[in-house]
């Protein structure tokens, strides 16, 4: 069986002496684990394709139940982000997370979607990276199921003054309503940031980093998705803590 499809590499993993592992999340079959033989080799028309967050062609075949790679060329490779090591431990996490979400030989063309149009705003569009890191991660989280409710407060009904988001409930609440909602962290955001977050979850995909935030509000905002992320899914990611690292002042 074979299998010609557009294709995003999540995560690669070097294997025997010459091949690779990748984790790809394709078009037409959605998330795939396909061996990748002998893209190691020097002069393999495979190994520019080969590579994490690399978008491209890729020719497929299937023998005894596993997909191979025959053949691939790359259509994007985003070298802003390659280039600036911190955008790359960023564009590293969204993988690490889509891979998470992405279910197995399903089609998530909108998860897709949003991880390459959040790729190329890395690479070449002038937006603060934690825009992009928050509305990936939120936007994230609506399309695998986990959207928060932001139409009112989930206790009084109203639109909260001071609002605040319960991570594991995932619901807006008055910051007065703390005690009707129940165990667990709630945190802060503020008014403007709220109207951020009905546009990353309720707007129009192809216009999402189409918001602004004062750099006070947007890093609130950025923490916020960050740890409801966090929260939902009952795990950190290694990439994350990696960037976050790299954004540590020395």
């Amino acid at each position: 069986m074979h299998m010609t499809t557009m294709a995003v590499v999540l995560r690669e993993v070097s294997y025997k002496e010459s091949d690779k592992i990748l984790t790809l999340l394709t078009g037409q079959a959605g998330k795939l684990t396909v061996s990748a033989r002998g893209c190691r080799r020097r002069g393999s028309q495979l190994a520019a394709p080969c590579q994490q967050l690399i978008y491209g062609e890729f020719t497929l075949y299937q023998f005894q139940g596993r997909w191979s790679v025959k053949e691939a060329s790359a259509q994007r490779q985003f070298r802003g982000v390659r280039e600036d090591i911190e955008k790359l431990a960023l564009a590293a996490y969204f993988a690490e997370v889509t891979e998470l979400l992405a279910p197995e030989e399903l089609p998530a063309p909108e998860l897709m979607s949003l991880l390459l149009n959040c790729l190329h705003a890395l690479d070449v569009l002038d937006k603060p990276a934690a825009q992009v890191k928050a509305a990936f991660e939120l936007k994230a989280m609506t399309l695998a199921g986990y959207e928060p409710l932001l139409d009112a407060c989930a206790v009084c009904g109203r639109q909260p003054e001071q609002p605040r988001l319960h991570l594991s409930e995932g619901v807006l609440h008055c910051a007065s309503c703390r005690d009707e909602v129940g165990e667990g962290i709630s945190m802060p955001v503020s008014p403007a940031g709220l109207e951020a977050m009905r546009h990353i979850v309720y707007g129009n995909p192809k216009q999402l980093l189409s918001f602004r935030l004062e750099e006070a509000a947007l890093g609130q905002l950025s923490d916020l998705t960050e740890a409801y992320l966090a929260t939902q899914l009952e795990r950190g990611f290694h990439t994350l803590d990696f960037y976050k690292q790299l954004k540590m002042p020395r």
